[in-house]
């Protein structure tokens, strides 16, 4: 089966500067049709009216071919399509404007989207808008036909090529099935007892802190892009091998949203949940095995061998400290996340059972 994969190359640095042209151009266009669109949208004489990407794109028609302008029409059609999507998703009908000076606190970071075989690929270089741009070929593009993306700037000024390309998928060879509990001092936790920390920031706050306390900009955002690579590296490496070793995988519907905005908002934010379900679901259904989100309810409090929520279990805020517990009614000794983790896998082999469709996450 043929799926979709989108691809990361870091560009080297030497063609930061007129990427950053690029960039440059691709704010002017969109700062001009956040004008113009909060402009249509004022109530005059009637009711307001809304710029479609369609309209904008008219509305924008020639750029490319000005004095001085390198980025084709292709990517000034894509910023017009982007920012009406935007603009209707935060329902607002201004957005923030786009800052093109580095040395500005509201920088926006660097942007430039292309369409499908705009940018092409030989001899190791990509060739985009008349230019021949290196990068570290870590993929092997040669192989892949490229389609639609852009090229994306960090915080450390570091350019990256983001490409759309398709895949033949590996079926999965597993046949067990696994439920994950999702937690905070461990990110995640299998029936089976694996777990993974989720712990990132936590490793390095301290550094992190005097580099900031320093006014060492440049150290800070070093340790930042750290922590996220080796959050990402992690939770990249626990998916593949469960969705390479399992038919099925069934996770608990614990949501960052309402965490965020208490006291553990910073451990919530750390384990990076909502990164890992991405990365189960669409590896699962390029793989063809079943991954399910299932209600959580009562997981932790359940004991997993009888069934019963006995007296012993943990419960409510003062049961967190409780990381292992033994049921008073059977006398099972449990770990508290593994607990949680089979009756999770348990409540999917019943939602399995019970013949509901199953589909590729909720």
């Amino acid at each position: 089966m043929d799926c979709t994969k989108t691809l990361q190359l870091r560009i080297k640095d030497r063609h930061a500067k007129v990427l950053r042209q690029m960039a440059r151009e691709v704010n002017q266009v969109w700062n001009h049709i956040n004008a113009i669109s909060a402009k249509a949208a004022r109530p005059f004489q009637g009711k307001p009216k809304y710029l479609s990407g369609y309209d904008l794109q008219k509305l924008t028609a020639g750029f490319s071919k000005c004095d001085g302008v390198s980025v084709g029409s292709g990517t000034v059609q894509l910023v017009c399509v982007e920012y009406a999507t935007r603009r209707k998703q935060f329902k607002r009908t201004r957005l923030n404007w786009r800052v093109s000076n580095p040395k500005s606190a509201k920088y926006s970071l660097g942007w430039i989207p292309f369409k499908g075989g705009h940018a092409k690929y030989k001899a190791g270089q990509i060739h985009f808008a008349g230019q021949q741009l290196s990068l570290w070929d870590s993929y092997g593009l040669a192989k892949y036909e490229l389609r639609a993306g852009s090229f994306s700037e960090d915080s450390r000024g570091r350019w990256y090529f983001n490409v759309v390309v398709q895949v033949q998928s590996k079926p999965s060879l597993g046949t067990a099935a696994v439920g994950l509990d999702l937690g905070l001092k461990e990110c995640a936790t299998t029936s089976t007892g694996e777990k993974i920390e989720g712990r990132w920031y936590r490793s390095h706050e301290q550094a992190l802190g005097i580099a900031q306390r320093a006014k060492k900009k440049k150290r800070a955002r070093s340790i930042h892009a750290k922590i996220k690579n080796q959050r990402k590296d992690e939770l990249h490496q626990f998916s593949s091998a469960l969705v390479k070793n399992n038919a099925a995988i069934f996770v608990g519907d614990v949501a960052s949203a309402k965490l965020v905005k208490t006291r553990m908002a910073k451990s919530t934010l750390d384990a990076g949940w909502a990164m890992l379900k991405t990365m189960l679901e669409y590896k699962s259904h390029q793989a063809g095995i079943v991954f399910e989100v299932l209600n959580e309810s009562y997981t932790t409090q359940t004991c997993s061998c009888c069934g019963a929520i006995p007296a012993s279990s943990p419960k409510g805020r003062a049961g967190l400290r409780i990381r292992e517990w033994t049921c008073s009614s059977c006398g099972a000794e449990h770990d508290r996340d593994t607990n949680a983790a089979k009756n999770i896998l348990a409540a999917g082999h019943r939602r399995l059972a019970e013949g509901i469709t199953v589909s590729s996450g909720r």
